[in-house]
Order: structure tokens, then sequence, then C-alpha cells
């Protein structure tokens, strides 16, 4: 073991030396690697990157949920379809409740015109949500400080409201807002809690809009449709959140909350069907098509690489055919030569793993800088792009090696 190791450093040292002979054609000739395993790198870190805020964002619109909303519509379209249908309204949670017996929960939401919300402090421009009171549980929003309102407040239609996170901070800074008032349009609320910091929203995931929860305003839903107007032709509510039981089919009870309201709504489709898990299937969809491109650039770049390096070795053996005969003439096996051009191969593949990984560090980090797209860079990504680089150098590193094995000592040593 410790004879191997020996040859093995020796191999290495040699290796080494004469790549520092030739240290721009060994620079060149890892280019192909260099950038095969970047792409590697940074693919992978991009695409966790994303698996990680596809999860955050379908974790806040809930997994188990199927959401209903308003279809925006012109008004031209709204005098033709309010004939026949009122939109969505509080009539229509009662009926799927009642009918979609696998639905285990829902709540209501209707965003109120109020251009902006005041405090002795402060004031916010975010949007002013009416909401029933298992809307926070049904998306996963965490009370921070004091409490969500709760049924009793919502059935005697309190004054109450519940803040985001930013917009807590842009009402009160750094002061407990706990008991304070603030007022939403002309109406003055008391706040009874505040969220925790959720970073998720204000933005479109899989082509839906995704609410911004940390700039919202949360008031039960009973007092905003009492003490806020809406427009003749708005409907009641503006979406509808369902939770399906833990056993039930997704696919079956969003073909079946679609059907009873479009009876519900006399034939018209004037609201739209987002189920999470659908969108979280296709984000992985657009996610595997994505890393099989990059990995066919990847791929490419790598085979590039290592034809690259097969021709340096060949050139290498060519140069070096009379220093292999003297050699062979002094002791040297076959062994020998085959695993000091393997280890030159392996080196100039190796090294140039570690420069890609260090491109595409900076690729993922540039990405994440100016797109604000998050990016992830893991372990695993780096072990499997050295990996590859390695085994690159392995494989085509092994015909010029065994080529310089083979060559008759009598003849290398008359070489010119």
């Amino acid at each position: 073991m410790r004879s191997w190791l020996l040859d093995l450093r020796d191999h290495a040292r040699a290796a080494t030396n004469d790549l520092r002979r030739h240290a721009l054609r060994t620079s060149l000739t890892m280019l192909g690697i260099i950038f095969g395993v970047g792409a590697v790198v940074s693919m992978l870190s991009i695409g966790a990157g994303a698996q990680a805020q596809a999860l955050e964002i379908i974790d806040a619109m809930g997994l188990r949920n199927i959401i209903v909303r308003e279809k925006p519509l012109d008004d031209q379209e709204l005098y033709t379809i309010r004939e026949r249908s009122l939109g969505l309204s509080l009539r229509d949670v009662e009926g799927l409740r009642s009918i979609a017996s696998e639905v285990v929960a829902s709540a209501a939401r209707k965003q109120i015109r109020a251009d902006r919300v005041l405090s002795e402090n402060g004031r916010h421009e975010g949007a002013v949500l009416g909401v029933g009171r298992d809307y926070f549980r049904l998306l996963n929003l965490k009370a921070g400080r004091g409490a969500l309102f709760d049924r009793a407040e919502e059935e005697s239609f309190r004054r109450v409201c519940v803040l985001g996170h930013a917009a807590a901070e842009d009402l009160f800074a750094y002061l407990d807002p706990i008991g304070q008032a603030v007022k939403i349009g002309e109406t003055w609320f008391t706040v009874v809690g505040t969220l925790e910091a959720q970073n998720v929203g204000g933005e479109s995931f899989q082509g839906v809009e995704i609410e911004n929860s940390d700039s919202s305003v949360f008031i039960p839903i009973t007092t905003a449709l009492k003490m806020f107007d809406r427009g003749q032709l708005e409907s009641e509510l503006d979406e509808i959140v369902l939770q399906v039981a833990p056993e039930a089919p997704i696919a079956t009870n969003t073909v079946l909350v679609a059907s009873v309201l479009k009876d519900l709504h006399g034939g018209e489709s004037d609201f739209s069907v987002v189920v999470p898990e659908q969108l979280l299937e296709q984000s992985r969809r657009t996610r595997r098509i994505f890393n099989v491109v990059m990995g066919g650039i990847a791929g490419i770049s790598l085979l590039v690489g290592g034809i690259g390096i097969m021709n340096i070795m060949l050139a290498s053996v060519l140069e070096r055919t009379r220093e292999i005969g003297i050699r062979r003439a002094v002791g040297a096996t076959q062994s020998d030569i085959l695993r000091q051009f393997l280890s030159e191969s392996v080196l100039i593949s190796t090294l140039g793993g570690l420069a890609g990984v260090l491109l595409g560090f900076s690729i993922a980090w540039g990405v994440a800088l100016y797109s604000s797209w998050a990016t992830v860079v893991t372990g695993f990504s780096i072990a499997l792009a050295l990996g590859f680089s390695v085994t690159i150098g392995l494989v085509f590193g092994t015909y010029p090696a065994m080529n310089a094995a083979k060559l008759d000592p009598i003849e290398a040593l008359r070489y010119e």
C-alpha cells in the first residue's frame, strides 16, 4: 500500500512538472472541461433555487387547496354575464361545502377599495383584504404578535384587523401595534395581531399571480362586506379557498368544484380555478426540460474537453517517445508508463473541474444578483461536476496512455 502511494505521488509530481512546461497548452486544453463543469454547477444551482422557491410559493398557497378566483372581465362582458351570474359569493361557499363532501375547510376573500391605511405613526399603501377566519390557516399564515381574529369577532362584524409584516413596519415602525388604531378608508380599526414575515408573493408563479401577504391588511370578511361599498358590477367575493381532505384526489374535486360553480352561475364560466398541486407539477416539468437542455449543453462541453485531452495526450506521447524508451530501458514497466500518462490526463481534467466549479459559483452568484432568481449551490452539484471531470480524464486519457505503454522500447529509443 505504501509503495503504491509513493508511486502515485511520483506520477503526480511528474505529471505536474510536465504540465507546467506546457502551461499555455494545458490551459487551452482545460477550457472545455471548465465550461462543461461550470454549466453543470450553475444549472444544478439554478434548478435547486427554483425548486426551493417553488416549494415556498406552493406552501404559501396550500398544497391541498383549490383556489377559485374571479376572472378579470371588461365592463361589456360583465354587463352580459351579470344577467345570469352575480359572480363569486358567500352562497357559492355554502353550496360547495354542502355538495363537495371531501372539501373539509373553506374561506372567502374580498379586496376592498382603500387607497391607503393610516396610523398616528405612518401610512401604508398595500391591499386591504376581507377574509374568513380560516383563511390564515389555509394559506399557512402564522401570527407574529397578538392573535388572529376569531369566530366571535367575525360574526359580530368587529372592526379589527391583522397586519402583514411589512404593513406593520410601515404603520408603526418598531412600536408594538397591538391595540393601536388604524384608519382604513374612513373607518377606524383596532389592530389585534400581526403576521410573521413570509417573503413570498407580489409576483407570478407559472402564470398565476401570488398575493403578497406581507404588504396586506386583513379584516373580517363580514365587516368588509357590511362597511365597504362595491361597484355595481362587482361580485361579492373575488376569491374562495377550499381545502380538500388529505386522502381525497385533487383532480376529481377540482372538476366537481368547477361543475358546481358553473351551475350556480347560470352556466357562466366567470371564474378560474387554481390548483397549487398542479402548479407544482407544472413547475417540475419545466425544470426537467431546463435540466435536459442545460445538461445537453454541459455534456457537449465536457465531450469537447475530453476530445481535447485525448488530442493533447496523443501529441504528448509522440513528443516524448524517446523519453518513454529511456524509462523502459532503465526498468519502468508498461504499468508505470500507463499510470504516468493517466495521471497527467486526470490532473488536467481535475484542475479544469476545480476551475469549472469556481466558474459555476460565479454564474450562480451573477444570476442571483442580477435577475433576483434564487440559486442554491449544493455539495451534490460540486461532487457530481468533479466526478464527471475526473471520469472524462480517465476515459479520454486511457487510449493515449495505452499507446504510450505499448511502445517498443528499442523503437522508442531510436525515435528522433
